[in-house]
């Protein structure tokens, strides 16, 4: 029987090349991931593998941990305890008029060597006496009121001393979500609690005075613990700069702050400073428009005697607006003889007089127009 030559097929010898190109492949890698041995890992080298990924969490929450340790060791000493006394006339049925005196507790950051300091507006607002307490020191300082803010709720307050520390201020502009944080204060009287969180988020709206509908926005949220007496204390960065003064919470809700960041408070402390005050007419409003319009002819089956201006819908009282007479209600639709079209052409008003300035407004009540002077 005649013997045929042994032939192997193309496809079987394509199968073959693959098959030994996988193997060296997986010999390489072999080698290359746990050396000349060509072993996978015993399971004391996982262990140790594990033990150094735990070595390296432990790392990080130690740096952190000196971190924050750091920024209460350098910003520490500036926060300050404020405590008020408020007197009240009240009424008795039995002996007439009497006055009480109402205590409060609150907290503030000192800003420069000068002894400014910064805290809330709703600290110190009514107070007779305000009395400031440094850290580790008995003997208070008394404070004086240099000037407050309620549209932003914040206020300067100074005291006379001598090399009085003083907290770097930061740039609120550069704060990101999920940024770690520190609050310093004095919650419900417990000196110098230290909290950490994180910015929850940035630019929220903050409703101050629901009576007035005063609203800050802006405002840096975060779930570092804040309570009352935290009011005008330090938000901090990790490089122990103040970024924020903390000035509320939401009742019945856990992980909710707020603090005002402090590129506004840093402005708000230098015109209260040099001025004793801050420049605004003093109303809340907005802009008249053609939404403005309808609603109002709508409402009131009239038609608007203009056409572009501002509506006022609050005078906050002790304010320039109120001196001059304007109400709720008005329209106002020219400044210093120029008309305006809106709210915001209105502060710009405000602005180029400046302090000491006056300002002619011409508004409507109702039909009739007006004329009257608002000195700044």
């Amino acid at each position: 029987m005649s013997e045929r030559p042994f032939r192997i097929s193309r496809e079987l010898l394509i199968v073959l090349i693959v098959c030994a190109a996988v193997g060296l492949f997986g010999s390489w890698w072999v080698d290359h991931r746990w050396g000349a041995r060509s072993l996978p890992p015993g399971s004391e080298e996982i262990k140790a593998e594990e033990q150094s990924d735990g070595g390296n969490e432990t790392d990080v929450l130690r740096s952190l941990e000196n971190a924050a340790v750091k920024v209460v060791e350098k910003v520490g000493p500036a926060v300050v305890r404020i405590e008020t006394v408020e007197k009240a006339v009240v009424n008795d049925f039995f002996v007439g008029q009497i006055i009480q005196e109402r205590e409060g507790i609150g907290s503030g950051v000192i800003i420069d060597e000068d002894g400014h300091i910064i805290t809330n507006n709703h600290v110190i607002s009514d107070a007779s006496e305000i009395m400031v307490y440094l850290p580790n020191r008995t003997d208070p300082y008394r404070g004086r009121v240099v000037g407050t803010d309620p549209f932003t709720d914040l206020a300067v307050v100074r005291i006379s001393g001598r090399d009085l520390p003083a907290a770097p201020l930061g740039n609120s502009d550069e704060l990101r979500v999920g940024q770690i944080v520190i609050a310093i204060g004095n919650p419900y009287g417990f000196e110098s609690s230290v909290t950490l969180g994180l910015v929850s988020a940035l630019g929220r709206g903050l409703l101050l005075d629901p009576k007035y509908n005063l609203q800050i926005e802006g405002v840096i949220q975060t779930d570092a613990s804040i309570n009352p007496g935290n009011s005008g204390g330090p938000l901090l960065n990790l490089n122990g700069e103040v970024v924020g003064i903390n000035t509320a919470i939401i009742q019945n809700a856990q992980g909710i702050g707020f603090a005002i960041p402090i590129n506004t408070a840093r402005a708000i402390a230098e015109e209260l400073i040099a001025h004793g005050k801050i420049l605004r007419l003093g109303i809340l409003g907005g802009t008249i428009d053609e939404v403005f319009a309808a609603r109002y002819e709508r409402n009131t089956g009239k038609s608007l005697p203009v056409k572009s201006g501002v509506f006022v819908v609050e005078v906050v009282p002790n304010e320039p607006a109120a001196a001059a007479g304007l109400q709720p209600g008005d329209l106002i639709f020219a400044v210093g003889g120029d008309r305006i079209r809106s709210m915001e052409e209105l502060t710009a008003k405000v602005r180029e007089a400046g302090h000491g300035g006056e300002l002619a407004i011409d508004f409507y009540r109702g039909e009739e127009r007006f004329v009257t002077t608002a000195r700044l």
